[in-house]
């Protein structure tokens, strides 16, 4: 039994075990976990909807103690419509429409609680609906963004029941409003909102001091979101709290997360950022995101919040400005910006770079490895834009990583060529000292000094794969240019696995079939690619090590059929370019390809004799 095989054999084991917890810790585990979650919603659906309440940030960081009806508040009135549909149509609203969504502004409250994307829909079929990011207070998902200010102002704030007045009834990226209202002192509160084409909102608040004497406010920005959405809980990507906060960096806090902080007020968890100088806010999803962005050159206060309501917890993400002193007649005014919409690399990127905003780019969770990973998107999305194909794109880059790593792998490759050549003295050294197995390691070490063979060079091939493995693992899970990227044929999602499986024949069959036996086409490819380059090498003398290494193809077929399709395309496509690979090298160093006469061997009904 030679050294290599020991050595291919622990590395075959270890992969097939990170692989198994890896699905087990990613896929299964929150697969289960949602279906809890889900069976928990459904037995709560009949359960009445308790009335929203909410915080407001105040300088120093605690809570306002008691307030009816704060900015974030969200009250529900009496009767008020439960269903989305029912809510927008109770309350007079600005109509937002630009090329990437339409929504509207409410007028009761000043809210901007209504944002559909227009080019984003929840499946792959052209008709289902598009998504809804904001939804107004009161209806299942209630999420919005609201804006104002915080201080004792002569006749009182304007609330979340305040009616404001508009100077037009469309907010169009070249049509900007503006949304005024005057309380019993005089005092006259303007909000001016701009739109872009793609993601974000200018809000410039400003307030016109008409009583006889100053006051102080502090101008807030919020993203309030009520109950607990479904995650899906993978430990590769963060949902929840998000944001940057100045020098303490990204934080990101999942919803669990921010229920175990400390309590700021009665009901009410919590963190607070003092002091932060750049930086941004919010709330993501796994493709979606909202998220306040402040000034970038004077201090705020930045702030993740629960309130612990039993039926219904509400999650907000908030900043609060530096004071503004507001002498008789004069004006204060801030301008805030909000992005709320889809996580385009391009867009994100576009507005972290226009704008300084600190670190807005690790709004998409690129994860720990961000330098091989978002050059890994790169990469795709130039071919992509140069193919029109994201698969085809995956095939190029493959191609390429091949061509990159060429000169190692080749070297590996013609390492374990020479190794295959002296098998015959490796075995004649093992007989020879069967009995003495340091004398045995001395000679095979000075046979490897000697033919210049580096045992584990087999391995390098396999570990080179495994971080762009990942890399690409992780771009087709969290860039939203993934979802719903076709390939050819019934590969409609590259970020979704194959739906096809072998056990109602790829769909001849008129049944379903459950999730664990759903093996596509693309999975078995990929299975037979990996056989075939296993099958290369000659067969392991050892009869455990020999089952073990047929049966590998099988268990990572089955495991990797719950993976994303672009990924396993990849797989697949590096397993054949590889086989190729190897073929040539082996082919150049003289040493026998023994893939023919292991499927003889394997196919032989009398396996007590050798392969002719």
């Amino acid at each position: 039994m030679m050294a290599e095989d020991n050595k291919n054999l622990i590395l075959a084991i270890l992969l097939s075990v990170i692989v198994f917890v890896g699905w087990t810790y990613f896929y299964g585990a929150p697969q289960m976990e949602r279906q809890r979650i889900e069976a928990e919603q459904a037995a709560s659906q009949t359960a009445p909807t308790p009335q929203a309440q909410g915080n407001l940030p105040v300088p120093g960081g605690a809570l306002a103690p008691s307030a009816p009806t704060l900015p974030g508040a969200g009250l529900a009135l009496p009767g008020a419509p439960t269903t989305r549909e029912g809510a927008l149509a109770a309350s007079p609203r600005v109509t937002i429409d630009t090329p990437s969504k339409r929504g509207s502004i409410n007028l009761r409250g000043a809210r901007l609680d209504d944002i559909v994307l227009k080019d984003y829909r929840e499946t792959v079929d052209p008709h289902s609906p598009n998504i809804a990011l904001f939804s107004p207070s009161g209806t299942p998902g209630a999420y919005y963004a609201e804006f104002g200010w915080v201080g004792e102002v002569p006749g009182g704030q304007p609330g979340p029941q305040t009616m404001w007045e508009s100077d037009s009834d469309r907010l169009t990226p070249g049509s900007p409003v503006t949304l005024t209202y005057t309380n019993e002192a005089g005092i006259v509160f303007a909000r001016r909102v701009w739109v872009d084409d793609d993601a974000l909102f200018t809000i410039e608040d400003s307030i016109v001091n008409n009583a006889d004497r100053e006051f102080v406010v502090f101008p807030f920005g919020l993203v309030s979101r009520h109950g607990t959405p479904d995650t899906l809980g993978y430990f590769v990507l963060h949902e929840g709290l998000i944001g940057v906060l100045g020098a303490s960096g990204l934080q990101e806090y999942t919803y669990s997360n921010v229920a175990d902080e400390p309590v700021l007020a009665p009901g009410v968890r919590g963190r607070v950022w003092n002091e932060n100088i750049g930086g941004w806010i919010g709330i993501t999803d796994k493709y979606w995101a909202a998220a306040i962005i402040p000034d970038q050159t004077t201090p705020f206060q930045g702030r993740y919040t629960v309130e612990l309501d039993p039926g219904l917890p509400k999650y907000q993400a908030d900043v609060l400005g530096q004071a503004v002193i507001v002498a008789p007649g004069a004006t204060g005014s801030v301008r805030t910006l909000l992005f709320a919409g889809a996580k385009e690399v391009d867009v994100v990127d576009g507005y972290d770079v226009t704008y300084g905003i600190l670190n807005f780019d690790l709004l998409i969770d690129w994860g720990w490895f961000y330098f091989i990973t978002k050059p890994m998107f790169y990469a795709l999305d130039f071919f992509n834009k140069l193919v029109g194909n994201f698969g085809v794109a995956i095939l190029i880059v493959t191609v390429l990583l091949k061509i990159l790593f060429l000169p190692l792998a080749n070297k590996s490759y013609a390492s374990m060529a020479r190794m295959k050549a002296v098998q015959p003295e490796m075995i004649a050294i093992r007989d020879r000292f069967k009995d003495d197995r340091m004398k045995q390691q001395q000679e095979l070490m000075e046979l490897y000094k000697r033919e210049k063979i580096n045992p584990i060079a087999g391995c390098w091939p396999i570990l080179i794969q495994i971080p762009v493995f990942f890399a690409l693992y992780k771009v087709l899970f969290v860039s939203i240019e993934m979802r719903h990227a076709p390939f050819f044929g019934w590969i409609q999602d590259l970020a979704a696995p194959d739906p096809t499986s072998l056990f109602n024949l790829f769909g001849l069959l008129p049944y379903s079939v459950p999730a664990l036996l759903t093996v596509g086409v693309w999975p078995i490819l990929m299975g037979m690619t990996m056989f075939v380059q296993m099958k290369m090498n000659p067969e392991p003398t050892d009869p455990v090590q020999k089952t073990v290494f047929t049966w590998m193809p099988v268990i990572f077929t089955f495991l990797l059929a719950s993976f994303p399709a672009g990924l396993v395309i990849y797989w697949a496509w590096n397993n054949f370019l590889s086989v190729l690979q190897q073929g040539f090298i082996m082919r150049r160093h003289g040493v026998k390809i023994e893939l023919w006469d292991n499927l003889r061997g394997l196919f032989s009904r009398d396996k007590s004799k050798p392969a002719a």
